[in-house]
């Protein structure tokens, strides 16, 4: 039996759990952006989200809903750096234990951050090990709840929050583009966008060296690729979920890539012209937008810009190329 996919519903629950706990997060103009573009754009910016993403979204929605009894089992999860942060900050302002499988190349920025929430850390080479394997090994020895970065109803939910807030500040769009990495921010923000702005182009967009949604969507099924290499370490998936899937091909218009010196050139963008730190994985959303992936003249355009959790000394140097 397949399971059931989240609703615009779960994303109005998610938003009652979530209030007064995430922050409400700013939506930013651009007099430069608009120009470049011949659009008027709405950036969403998670970038100031508690723990420097979107991702706290999901995850505090998730952990809230558990039983108490899996609460005091605590949770377990896997992710390359904002889920992590997410989880952990959830799991301590919760008072849950949390076990974190990390890859061992993450910016350290980001596993400084999961550490310091209170997060245990275990590490694993993401080009040779599996690490849904290795949580399930946590989970099978602890009794943890697995809560994964995108593939789950509640952290689906949580993450459609963000548009939601977007769209009751903006009101109805021509377009929204949201970073893509295993869907859980894109399904999300589909489901909000349908219901707040059901006349609104939803576009996911993902790094060209990993474009394994863009490929599911054009071939009607989940298309499983070798780890990517991007500068986006936060969107280098090797497939979609199952939950995710589904509601991206029945909500999204469609899927499109851009590169890395595209990402360097929207962080510089970013930082001279709106003063703001965004990480890369941050930008790809922005990134379609001001290098018209698709052509958006004229049109009423909302950026959701997912996370600013970047090492400082990798950022300077990307900046300075």
């Amino acid at each position: 039996m397949a399971p059931a996919l989240p609703t615009y519903d779960d994303v109005v629950r998610a938003s009652e759990t979530l209030a007064g706990v995430a922050h409400r997060t700013p939506v930013l103009t651009s007099s430069t952006a608009d120009a470049r573009t011949g659009a008027q754009v709405f950036f969403k910016c998670e970038n100031f989200q508690r723990m420097g993403a979107f991702k706290f979204r999901g995850g505090y929605n998730a952990i809230a809903r558990l039983s108490p009894s899996q609460r005091e089992a605590g949770v377990v999860t896997f992710s390359s750096g904002n889920h992590a942060q997410a989880i952990a900050l959830a799991a301590r302002l919760l008072g849950v234990r949390a076990t974190i499988i990390m890859p061992n190349d993450a910016p350290a920025a980001k596993r400084a951050a999961t550490e310091g929430y209170g997060g245990q850390v275990i590490t694993y080479d993401r080009y040779t090990d599996d690490r849904e394997a290795v949580a399930r090994r946590v989970q099978a020895e602890t009794g943890a709840t697995l809560i994964p970065p995108y593939d789950h109803g509640d952290v689906i939910a949580g993450q459609g929050t963000a548009a939601k807030e977007l769209f009751e500040e903006v009101g109805p769009l021509d377009a929204l583009f949201v970073c893509l990495g295993g869907g859980g921010l894109l399904a999300g923000s589909a489901l909000s966008a349908h219901a707040l702005s059901p006349g609104c182009a939803v576009y996911g967009v993902e790094p060209e060296a990993g474009n394994d949604g863009q490929q599911s969507l054009r071939k009607g099924e989940i298309v499983r690729i070798a780890t990517p290499k991007s500068l986006a370490d936060g969107a280098v998936t090797t497939h979609l979920g199952q939950l995710t899937f589904p509601v991206i091909q029945q909500r999204v218009t469609d899927i499109v890539t851009v590169t890395d010196a595209q990402l360097v050139d929207t962080m510089k963008f970013f930082a001279e012209r709106m003063k703001m730190v965004v990480e890369p994985t941050g930008c790809l959303s922005t990134a379609a937008v001001l290098h018209q992936a698709i052509a958006v003249p004229g049109k009423r355009v909302g950026v959701i810009i997912s996370g600013g959790n970047v090492d400082l000394a990798n950022y300077a140097r990307l900046l300075a190329a």
